[in-house]
């Protein structure tokens, strides 16, 4: 490359990949939709709070973070000569505050948080590596009515910005793992039947399970509808081991398809990839539609070296505003460089968004129309251009 292309302005707009600008009004828009995210868990009883973008690697990778090892940015800290982790994930960072800075507050405790996380590599449906992240957690309480509470908080957060046609995928991620050990898989073999779980892969499952195929391929087929799922699962002979879970999301999925009928509930009893640190339930939104996750989450244990039972979900920004209809633009107003402060107050206190000119023109409608204005002030009073 020669030096001219180096000065190149263009290239000096580049970013790296799977991170861009978020330019108007989709910036206004994502921050207005995010806010009424929080919004729906705040009058829900839910707390906010703001983690740093940047920890130490060793908080940042305990307990459930350790889940995020391999997706997270490293950098070494001029000051204390200790690495730091630019976090990938925001629920960890709240599991840290719950069990540490706040740990000696009342339990249940809610808390409610938004950000920007950076991941070293997209997944396989989203692109970005920058993601903006809404989420809540209720900590401190382990029973089918907290699982309910934070699926229904998702829920009612996503209907209220206005996404449609929602259906709520749960999932058993401690199931397979107790199931393995429970019949005596080899601790080697067990990863291996996992990833094939993941995959669907029967002839792998026939491969590492042995005799015990039948049994994952029935809990496969199981996947479906909550009622039918239910019903397929109960049928298996599964060790007595893993009935308070099955019991678990019977409970959860009975209570939330029959509460609201326009949510579509479904269980996949082996699903486990994003959910490596999840202890009980685990649960993802979907829109009819929309390519992706609008969400996940699910029950963990808080690392504060009292087992601590925790639920919570996050949002995914980039997902949400796919399911929504494009942002709108306000009536913005011209207003010639003369008018009064407290004639802008006014107009802006009645709703419209105010652009004030900085030099005499010889057309208010033509400025307008370059500025992207759909009225002028005339006469002491807006106008529309046509």
């Amino acid at each position: 490359m020669s030096f001219k292309e180096d000065k190149d302005p263009i290239n000096k707009s580049l970013l790296p990949s799977g991170l861009r600008d978020q330019l108007p009004p989709h910036a206004a828009h994502e921050a207005s939709i995010v806010e009424g995210l929080i919004n729906t868990c705040e009058v829900s009883g839910y707390d906010r709070v703001k983690p740093p973008l940047i920890e130490y690697e060793d908080t940042l990778f305990s307990g459930p973070g350790e889940a995020m090892v391999d997706s997270t940015f490293r950098l070494m800290d001029p000051v204390s000569q200790k690495m730091l982790g630019l976090r990938s994930d925001l629920t960890t960072q709240v599991a840290r505050i719950a069990s540490s800075r706040l740990g000696h507050t009342h339990h249940p405790l809610r808390l409610c948080y938004t950000g920007e996380v950076l991941r070293v590599m997209p997944d396989d449906l989203n692109p970005e590596r920058e993601l903006v992240q809404v989420g809540a957690e209720l900590i401190g309480e382990d029973n089918s009515l907290a699982d309910i509470e934070v699926i229904y908080l998702a829920y009612d957060a996503l209907s209220n910005a206005g996404v449609q046609s929602i259906t709520i995928d749960i999932t058993t991620p401690a199931l397979i793992p107790k199931l393995v050990e429970e019949i005596g898989i080899a601790t080697e073999i067990g990863p291996k039947l996992r990833a094939a779980l993941d995959k669907k892969d029967t002839s792998a499952i026939q491969e590492f399970a042995g005799g015990n195929a039948s049994l994952f391929t029935g809990l496969i087929e199981a996947a479906g509808s909550w009622d039918g799922s239910v019903k397929k699962l109960k049928a298996l002979s599964l060790p007595k081991l893993v009935n308070p879970i099955l019991d678990r999301l019977e409970v959860v999925a009975a209570f939330i398809a029959k509460e609201d009928d326009n949510l579509q509930v479904t269980i996949d009893p082996v699903e486990s990839r994003g959910f490596e640190y999840y202890s009980g339930l685990g649960f993802s939104f979907f829109s009819q539609g929309v390519r992706g996750e609008l969400g996940r989450g699910g029950r963990y244990i808080l690392n504060d070296g009292k087992s601590t039972g925790s639920c919570g979900f996050t949002l995914y920004m980039e997902t949400v505003l796919r399911a929504l209809p494009e942002p709108v633009s306000r009536n913005r107003l011209l207003v010639p460089h003369s008018i009064k402060r407290d004639v802008l107050r006014l107009l802006r206190k009645d709703g419209w968004i105010t652009v004030s000119l900085l030099q005499q023109v010889d057309s208010l409608e033509k400025e307008a129309k370059r500025l992207n204005c759909s009225h002028i002030f005339s006469n002491n009073k807006p106008r529309l251009i046509v």
